[in-house]
């Protein structure tokens, strides 16, 4: 929807802003994850709405070595922001997420970012696997179900199992966003060694910055 003219670098940084006052806003209304329930109902909403992201770089074949660094610095902030923001819907409690487990889901994402980056270390191509985009879509669904039916709409367990809702995410959060990004990259990387399309580095060179982003996350 965007013009073709609208500079792909500032559509980054205005995603960005969109996502900071997000997160500025849930941290007044909701700063311990437990007023979930008694939010007005209009946050939901406009947390739906102010989520961007777009190729307008890709678009308008204006790609650049800055803007791939000044989007995917931005992205590193949005690893922590994005999954934040929706740790409010699910809130804490009993239905809800524990302090560990939020922790933990955020060091799925980080470790996530950190994999695609190294793959592109090493094979010169960047490849973001479509659970990115998927994710985005998810979050926004997310908001809008708060929006209508109320954040308790997560509070439940799921039949059979008798799982609390929370739980489950709790599990299936990290599979999905580890495997859809670890065994690709792996397999993108021999590829590369195998076909000669890669850098072709040592084994130590290859696996340094993956050991030091892990180290230093």
């Amino acid at each position: 929807y965007f013009p073709r003219w609208f500079a792909p670098n500032l559509m980054t940084f205005l995603g960005f802003l969109l996502l900071v006052f997000n997160f500025v806003m849930f941290s007044y209304y909701d700063f311990y994850f437990t007023e979930a329930h008694v939010l007005p109902r209009w946050i939901w909403l406009i947390a739906a709405i102010y989520g961007m992201d777009g190729k307008q770089a890709r678009r308008t074949q204006s790609s650049s070595a800055l803007g791939e660094l000044f989007d995917h610095g931005v992205d590193s902030w949005a690893c922590f922001l994005f999954p934040v923001c929706i740790f409010s819907v699910i809130s804490r409690g009993e239905y809800g997420f524990s302090p560990m487990a939020m922790h933990m889901l955020l060091w799925i994402i980080y470790l996530s970012f950190i994999d695609s980056h190294w793959e592109k270390y090493n094979t010169k191509v960047l490849y973001l696997p479509w659970s990115y985009d998927i994710s985005m879509l998810v979050m926004t669904i997310t908001y809008l179900l708060a929006y209508f039916f109320t954040p308790g709409v997560f509070s439940f367990d799921i039949p059979i199992i008798n799982v609390p809702f929370a739980r489950c995410v709790e599990f299936i959060w990290p599979f999905f966003a580890l495997c859809t990004s670890v065994p690709i990259s792996i397999k993108h990387i021999q590829e590369s060694y195998k076909n000669g399309t890669g850098y072709n580095r040592t084994y130590y060179e290859a696996l340094r910055p993956l050991i030091y982003g892990i180290v230093y996350a």
